[in-house]
């Protein structure tokens, strides 16, 4: 039942909010679980080891069971002719996204600082789009940003006020940024100009104007 401990799990028996929280999600590569659930919905089991380089498949399973013994994540069954198992976030289990956009949001300030042998996922841009940049031109026009790294293409749409990120190609983007994680996050950012990325390899196509209308919210 969602809520209560099942029998020989770890904990840090205090009768603390903070102590039970992490008494369910507080081990190695739990929330990264959820990460992966927040961003992707559905995820086959292969498509979350694939979103978590390094994590042991033992370990994975491991994790998958005590989140559905807590009620956080369910399996569903997909029928033929896909008859797969799909991984998902229950309503208690997308109660934690605030959790990860605050540290995350705490975490963006390590991010300049890349140790030179970590990975990188596309999707996972996602977080610090929607999060970290917002539009400083919320009255212009519709504007997107073809990012080319890592794994999977993705795409920034700017317009409205609003940012907002998927995974893909766009039509007729307005800017394509090709290039490293960190000097893509760093010129997104403006931690890094524009130039100097350019120096260091980053390569671009179109008009680098929509950059201006970029900014970002400095962590406190």
């Amino acid at each position: 039942m969602e809520g209560c401990y099942p029998p020989g799990m770890r904990s840090y028996g205090q009768y603390c909010a903070v102590a039970k929280a992490l008494d369910v999600v507080g081990d190695r590569w739990t929330l990264l679980i959820v990460r992966e659930l927040l961003l992707r919905g559905g995820c086959r089991y292969t498509d979350l080891q694939h979103g978590l380089p390094g994590i042991a498949t033992n370990l994975l399973s491991q994790r998958l069971k005590e989140l559905e013994e807590q009620g956080l994540v369910r399996r569903d069954a997909v029928p033929p002719p896909v008859a797969t198992t799909l991984y998902d976030l229950t309503d208690a289990g997308r109660e934690l996204e605030p959790v990860l956009r605050a540290l995350g949001g705490w975490g963006v300030r390590f991010m300049p600082d890349p140790t030179g042998n970590e990975v990188f996922r596309s999707h996972w841009l996602a977080f610090p789009v929607s999060q970290f940049l917002q539009d400083g031109e919320p009255d212009g026009p519709p504007a997107t940003i073809e990012v080319r790294t890592a794994d999977q293409p993705v795409v920034i749409e700017v317009g409205g006020g609003e940012i907002t990120s998927y995974l893909g190609t766009a039509p007729s983007p307005d800017l394509v940024l090709e290039g490293d994680p960190p000097m893509v996050l760093g010129v997104l950012s403006s931690m890094l100009k524009l130039a100097d990325a350019r120096q260091l390899g980053l390569r671009t196509e179109g008009s680098t104007t929509v950059l201006r209308r970029l900014r970002f919210r400095v962590p406190t």
